[in-house]
């Protein structure tokens, strides 16, 4: 069985993840040459590449499993994504379709990629390199033969969802998996949910750490990345590596990266992009039994003080997009991380809410439907679309008879062009191309759809995960690509390739926000910090209205806050644009403000905010507004990390203002109480006790729990503590109500003794027997070591005698925490 388990281990992981003497010994070199202050700065080797590396440019993600964000020391500043490493052979670059299946992209781009492949395997790794693999006479080996031990995780700047820095030393016993990321990334956005279901499916066997190296210096705050964490609902210790200092001591080089640290303390395998819970969860099952089997993994629960626990209740919760309707006097608000739409009046009188608010795809009436993270809409008439972002779908809501409709994607992340025939290959294997890259629109994945725009009789979506513009005629008969070549870059020039990622063509960096005047499909291209137009003739070419398409290299890292003109203009990733009487208004996200763009001149200039995060009115100060609409002569802007829609009123010097919504109240699902440790006590090991004789006191047992730490160890206070009593038979002195059912502990105080509880006797009882289970779930951590805490568990069964002469008023339950735990 061993045997068998570890050879699924060399095939699962060989696959996804690189390993093998080349990556490892690289790390400890790669730290070794930092700390002796070797290696350039990677805004200066981004910039000092010639115009013509970036020509050809390394392969665009073509939605496989592991695309990935631009990497930070790449040849030129742009982006550095594939797909699938393991992908790249010596015959050109793969892609994946929705099945799994591949397809080869021309010769050209596969050169490309290969020598991108083989520069970041000479740097991070040989992906051939495979562990050791026992004959079937020998006894297993260790599955990973080149591991070395993992760096420290020393030199952050802070820790979020953790009550304190964690060293590595604490979590052995445990697997370790590093998620380097950045929160603008669209890359990383996909990996999160899949991360979250690999908690879910190895919750005592591994602990996941966020190690957040920012891109933009908006990012380097740590009370912004406190607040992504909050937005993407992440439950895992994250650190801000502000200074890059993990980066580095670690080698990432794009973002996501991940890197696996084993029970041992030791670098095990390491790969980069949207790697799936499928392949991580193969990897884990495979790995765990060798751990297992030797004792070195340690499955006690552990918690983290997150920073949901200490998020209040609002009534809008980090809102993304706003939809003005100034015929109806209507504003559409999406409640993004409530799951659902608002739809006020414009004085903030609260008219409906479309969705329960949990998170999910089911479609109905406005009382069932649901959504998860949706993001831009637009309104036709009385039918309204919704970008239904983390579902990847497009939903349609009509407002009359109050129903939700999925009308296109399938549910699941695209990872792939639409239209290619994979059933007919030519000689080479190559699967058919199609004339248009077009396809049904409820059998078509979206990816990542964050913004609409409704132009004539087609719908028109900014599609950030591919990094493209897609567009589906109203009528719903397809959905297809209308500009973009799928590299993420800022690139001006014809709107659709032939093949997939052929140069020549436009390219986009994450688009977000869409508008027009009529004439250009404006959009706000936020990892490039530019704002783009886009032609509604098919004939015609993306050009950049302000930004960085200018430069020769290094677009993606190029931003900054400057007003002007031309190409001295710098955003700092913006979200929104609203075009509304001859400007163009831009939520500049990153700067914490509200800018206007006049696209004749090609000027911008700051129309309100301070550039400094907060709220307040007066003077404006916004935190990352991302979602902007114009109707009445005034702005509303989704003020999206400050929960709430400011609005900006053109005709009186641009007062700011925050829209009040009285009747509106958070969704009833989000009202989730926290669990202790555990409620699965059924194989908790019971201390068995003799006969407990109780004097009962005021009609109740008086319950006392005296816990004994290890030397050097605490209780978490902030952390919850449980208990549970229950007994024999339906008859006897206690009162049966509440016995049976977990019960939460007052707060500890840091105290290891004396927690009290009262269990009240039947009226007028004082005699009688009853046998108690009694169980207490706690955590407690290491003195000078509170990020990581422990869960531990006592049980007893005792048989209680309740005699008025007897010694005892209190029944005192001990239990001794051995000094060696870890």
């Amino acid at each position: 069985m061993q045997r068998k388990q570890k050879l699924i281990c060399d095939r699962s992981a060989t696959r996804f993840w690189q390993w093998g003497r080349a990556v490892l010994t690289l790390l400890a070199m790669m730290s070794l040459a930092i700390a002796c202050g070797c290696g350039a700065s990677t805004e200066q080797e981004a910039l000092a590449q010639e115009p013509s590396a970036r020509a050809s440019g390394s392969a665009a993600e073509d939605g496989g499993a592991a695309g990935t964000e631009a990497d930070r020391s790449g040849s030129d500043g742009t982006a550095n994504r594939r797909g699938e490493k393991d992908s790249v052979q010596s015959n050109g670059a793969q892609l994946q379709d929705e099945s799994g299946s591949r397809e080869t992209v021309p010769d050209d781009q596969a050169d490309e990629d290969s020598k991108s492949g083989d520069a970041e395997r000479t740097s991070s790794g040989n992906a051939d390199v495979k562990p050791n693999v026992p004959s079937e006479e020998s006894e297993p080996e260790h599955p990973f033969p080149n591991r070395v031990p993992a760096p420290p995780l020393l030199g952050a700047v802070d820790w979020i969802n953790t009550a304190g820095p964690i060293d590595l030393r604490e979590l052995r016993g445990k697997f370790v998996l590093l998620d380097f990321w950045t929160y603008c990334c669209i890359n990383c956005m996909h990996l999160l949910p899949e991360l979250k279901k690999l908690e879910r499916a190895f919750p005592n066997e591994l602990v996941v750490i966020g190690i957040h190296s920012a891109k933009f210096e908006t990012e380097e705050d740590t009370q912004n990345i406190r607040a992504a964490v909050l937005r993407y609902e992440i439950e895992h210790p994250v650190v801000n590596d502000a200074k890059h200092v993990l980066w580095n001591r670690y080698g990432a080089r794009s973002w996501p990266t991940l890197i696996v640290i084993d029970p041992e303390g030791n670098v095990v395998a390491r790969d980069s992009g949207e790697v799936p819970f499928e392949a991580m969860k193969a990897f884990f099952d495979a790995a765990i039994p060798y751990y297992r089997a030797r004792g070195l993994l340690d499955e006690t629960p552990i918690r983290f003080d997150l920073e949901r626990y200490r998020a209040g209740a609002t009534p809008l919760r980090f809102p993304g997009k706003v939809l003005a309707d100034e015929k109806g006097g209507r504003l559409f608000i999406a409640d993004s991380n409530h799951n659902r739409i608002v739809v006020t009046r414009f004085d903030g009188t609260l008219v409906e809410v479309i969705g329960q608010g949990a998170i999910g795809r089911n479609d109905g009436d406005f009382e069932t439907a649901q959504f998860n993270k949706p993001q831009g809409m637009c309104l036709r008439e009385e039918t309204l679309y919704v970008a239904d972002t983390e579902n990847h779908l497009l939903r349609k809501v009509d407002l009359r008879n109050r129903r939700v409709t999925t009308i296109a994607g399938t549910g699941r992340q695209g990872r792939g062009w639409p239209g290619i025939d994979f059933d007919q290959r030519d000689a080479v294997g190559r699967p058919k191309m199609p004339d248009r890259w077009a396809g049904p629109p409820l059998r078509t994945a979206l990816n990542s759809p964050w913004d609409l725009w409704i132009h004539g009789t087609t719908l028109y979506i900014a599609m950030a995960g591919p990094h493209q513009i897609w567009a589906m005629p109203l009528d719903e008969s397809e959905v297809f690509i209308y500009a973009g070549n799928g590299r993420e870059d800022i690139v001006d020039g014809p709107l659709v390739p032939h093949e997939p990622y052929e140069a020549g063509y436009a390219s986009f960096a994450q688009p977000s926000g869409l508008t027009s005047d009529g004439q250009w499909l404006y959009v706000a291209d936020s990892e490039g910090s530019s704002i783009r137009r886009v032609p509604f003739e098919p004939d015609g070419e993306v050009d950049t209205l302000l930004g960085t398409a200018h430069l020769p290299a290094g677009r993606l890292f190029t931003f900054g806050d400057v007003d002007g003109e031309g190409s001295e203009v710098r955003f700092q990733h913006p979200l929104g644009v609203a075009y509304y009487k001859g400007c163009l208004y831009v939520a500049d996200t990153y700067n914490n403000k509200i800018k206007v763009v006049d696209p004749e001149a090609r000027t911008a200039k700051t129309l309100v905010g301070t550039g400094e995060a907060g709220l307040s009115d007066d003077p404006p100060r916004f935190d990352e507004p991302a979602g902007i609409t114009a109707a009445g002569g005034k702005l509303y802007v989704a003020d999206t990390d400050n929960h709430r829609i400011r609005v900006i009123d053109l005709n009186d010097g641009n007062r700011v203002g925050t829209l009040d919504i009285p009747e509106l109240e958070p969704p009833r699902t989000m009202m989730v109480a926290e669990s202790g440790p555990t409620d699965a006590f059924s194989d908790v090991r019971r201390e068995k006790l003799a006969m407990q004789r109780i004097a009962p006191q005021h009609g109740s047992l008086r319950l006392r729990f005296e816990i004994e730490l290890p030397e050097g160890y605490k209780i978490n206070p902030d952390a919850p503590r449980v208990y549970r009593v229950s007994v024999e038979g339906e008859e006897g002195p206690l009162e049966r109500e509440g016995l049976g059912k977990l019960q939460s502990l007052p707060p500890a105080d840091g105290k290891a003794s004396g927690w009290v509880v009262q269990l009240p006797l039947r009226s007028g009882v004082t005699t009688g027997n009853e046998v108690l289970d009694v169980v207490v779930g706690f955590y407690y951590c290491k003195t000078g070591a509170e990020g990581v805490c422990k869960a531990a568990t006592a049980a007893w069964t005792v048989p209680v005698a309740f005699a008025p002469d007897a010694r005892a008023d209190n029944l005192v339950l001990r239990y001794r925490l051995p000094q060696s735990s870890p």
